[in-house]
């Protein structure tokens, strides 16, 4: 077989036909065999994404065989997602370390972090910005590289995850501008108050985690699930918020497919569905002026899980 493959475009398509034969699960980043494959073999070689087609018929050296290879039957026997086996994934247009530690990055907010946030932060002056349940910390570095003029704050209550937001920090070069935080949502943040508040909380059901495919297993499951209806993080975070955010603070949330049971649970809320170039994704933004109008109603719901 080795010999038969040579060149990278020869690798991608013999990687993206194993996939989609072995009928993987393509979740992490990527929807689609050509695309994970393209991830894996560039990684592998330690090419860019946005390599020139031209590139693509550059021949492997043996070794080099070996590897991708080797990367592509993990792929295929353990399900490992491709970020994982390469150590790598990219969000916002920017590359972060991944591996177990945390979540493999991937979230719509991204699209709102490569739009400045528009039209939500068109008339809103910005100085601090959080990012709670930061895991890798991508939601946060990434605030921060595309505004400078931003400090930002990423708190998450696992250790682990934040020692791999620290070094993606360092990685990224944005030391001076953002700050990892050990803290149960909000707990480790007294006294301080924000303009923008980000979140990409846990949010599977229970039942939605039992039946994912075998690459969610190689997650933590402490940044998948969040209570029976996956909206226990959530509504702890919709009680507690206003008291982190300046008086025209502005919180956005992605809760996913839990989107309806939380409507369904606050409907005199007005939650803002936003939009994305594929259509709604499950995030909301929301006033603090509306979390504290509605609080009584909030603290209630949010209470009964406790």
């Amino acid at each position: 077989m080795t010999a038969e493959l040579s060149t990278i475009i020869d690798f991608i398509r013999y990687g993206a036909s194993r996939f989609s034969a072995a009928g993987l699960t393509f979740g992490h980043s990527h929807d689609n065999p050509i695309d994970e494959a393209t991830h894996l073999v560039l990684a592998a070689l330690h090419l860019p994404p946005d390599l020139p087609p031209a590139y693509g018929a550059g021949k492997l050296v043996a070794e080099e065989r070996e590897r991708v290879l080797g990367l592509i039957e993990r792929r295929v026997n353990e399900r490992v997602p491709v970020a994982y086996l390469v150590g790598e994934a990219w969000f916002a247009g920017l590359k972060f370390k991944s591996d177990r530690r945390a979540l493999v990055p991937r979230s719509p907010i991204a699209e709102l972090i490569e739009s400045g946030f528009a039209p939500w932060l068109d008339h809103r002056h910005v100085e601090r910005a959080l990012d709670v349940c930061t895991g890798s910390g991508c939601i946060g570095i990434a605030m921060a590289e595309y505004n400078p003029d931003w400090q930002v704050d990423i708190v998450d209550i696992s250790l682990e995850a934040l020692s791999l937001a620290r070094e993606n920090i360092v990685f990224q070069h944005v030391e001076g501008r953002v700050e990892a935080i050990q803290s149960d949502l909000f707990a480790g943040l007294a006294g301080r108050r924000y303009d923008l508040i980000v979140s990409n909380p846990p949010y599977v059901t229970e039942d939605e985690y039992a039946a994912l495919p075998g690459e969610y297993s190689h997650e933590p499951k402490l940044g998948l699930t969040s209570g029976e209806d996956g909206l226990d993080l959530c509504l702890r975070m919709l009680d507690e918020a206003a008291d982190y955010l300046t008086e025209d603070g502005l919180l956005i949330v992605e809760v996913g497919e839990s989107e309806r049971a939380l409507a369904e649970l606050l409907p005199q809320v007005p939650f803002v569905w936003i939009e994305f170039k594929v259509g709604a994704m499950g995030v909301f933004a929301l006033e603090r002026r509306d979390l504290i109008e509605h609080a009584e109603a909030i603290r209630a719901v949010a209470q009964a899980r406790r």
